[in-house]
């Protein structure tokens, strides 16, 4: 398993944007999958958006219907960090948001990814 740290959360309006990021300390997320979840009170973890190395610089990128068009996943192995830029933010955004990593390939199903970040919480709402 791998350790993570998520940041960024924070409040923001309806319409607004924030950026979170998900480090691996002492590690590097190169071939690995790194995807995105939201978790509400009483709800099951959801799939908001993933990232899968499939070797060399080519990346597959998949979204949640919800999110298409506003939000973007990305990663900067340099950096060893993977953002994701949520834009247009509306209320059903609202969650703790976390990074989960050590899945197969283009895994969407929280159930299939082994390691996890204590979460970030973010709140949409004037």
């Amino acid at each position: 398993q791998v350790q993570l740290v998520e940041s960024g959360g924070g409040l923001v309006q309806p319409g607004g944007s924030l950026r979170l990021s998900c480090a691996a300390p002492g590690r590097t997320f190169s071939g690995y999958i790194v995807g995105w979840f939201r978790q509400v009170l009483g709800k099951e973890r959801q799939f908001v958006a993933v990232i899968s190395d499939s070797g060399g610089s080519v990346y597959h990128v998949d979204y949640a219907d919800s999110v298409k068009g506003r939000f973007t996943i990305s990663r900067d192995n340099a950096k060893k960090l993977v953002y994701l830029q949520m834009n247009s933010g509306n209320a059903g955004d609202t969650g703790i948001y976390y990074c989960g990593t050590g899945g197969p390939y283009r895994a969407t199903n929280a159930g299939q990814f082994d390691s996890w970040g204590q979460g970030t919480q973010v709140t949409v709402s004037s």
